[in-house]
């Protein structure tokens, strides 16, 4: 990777933009990761220079969002549990195996999501009651979605967001709140394990680190001042660009 001034200044505006995007509707890393690559990191390095900014962006978003009471960091531990578990066994399996299948199955889970919430207008609007028991959702959510996270990746946040409004009855405000909570611990998961490979670029990272804990200061402010009526419709719109994204690297 070239280390100009031009470069790092270009990683430090897609890290910001990605951190806005992130931390009100997921989908950051398809900002980031080709960005990373584009500069010429090795894809593993990449993956993991891309986690060590995203630890950044994710844990400035809910942090913003603990302090203004959008969630409660005792009711996400039983998700924090299991997301760890479920991180850490995709990050290992990453470095083992191609993440292609993942690649090819998440843009169709991720299309059903956008029809769904354009079809029923209402979803996320407000609070309802939960269709599963908090626990089993942890469980289930965590650990499938943690490891889909330390595999491959964009449009985790996406996934949990829909996942805590559908099992959870949550408005899509509180669900971005815990899902920033999610994102943070899978993060940080497969950061230490990219550490522990050595994949991980720290001056790309630091550079980037920046960018990311100013986008989502920014942003988790607008979705906390604006509530679930400014988020989705960006969530919306980031859930069809990130499907668009996926199907376009996989059929090429």
């Amino acid at each position: 990777m070239s280390e100009s001034i031009g470069t790092f200044a270009l990683l430090f505006l897609a890290a910001l933009s990605a951190g806005w995007i992130d931390s009100i509707a997921g989908g950051g890393g398809l900002i980031t990761v080709p960005i990373l690559l584009s500069v010429g990191l090795p894809p593993q390095v990449a993956l993991g220079t891309n986690k060590f900014q995203a630890s950044f962006g994710s844990f400035t978003a809910a942090s913003h969002y603990a302090q203004k009471h959008v969630f409660r960091i005792s009711d996400a531990k039983p998700g924090i549990v299991f997301t760890i578990f479920g991180a850490a066994l995709g990050t290992w399996s990453v470095q083992q195996i191609d993440p292609g299948v993942l690649g090819l199955i998440i843009p169709f889970l991720l299309i059903v999501i956008a029809i769904y919430l354009l079809f029923i207008p209402e979803v996320g609007a407000q609070e309802i009651s939960p269709r599963m028991p908090s626990m089993a959702f942890y469980l289930l959510c965590g650990v499938t979605l943690g490891f889909y996270d330390g595999f491959f990746g964009p449009g985790v946040g996406s996934l949990w967001a829909i996942a805590f409004v559908i099992g959870l009855g949550f408005n899509l405000l509180k669900a971005t709140g815990y899902t920033k909570v999610m994102n943070f611990t899978s993060n940080l998961v497969s950061l230490i394990l990219f550490l522990n490979g050595g994949h991980v670029m720290f001056s790309a990272g630091i550079t980037m680190a920046v960018g990311q804990i100013v986008g989502s200061r920014i942003g988790s402010g607008l979705a906390i001042r604006r509530g679930a009526r400014f988020i989705k419709p960006i969530y919306v719109l980031v859930v069809v660009l990130t499907t668009s994204k996926l199907l376009y690297d996989r059929f090429r």
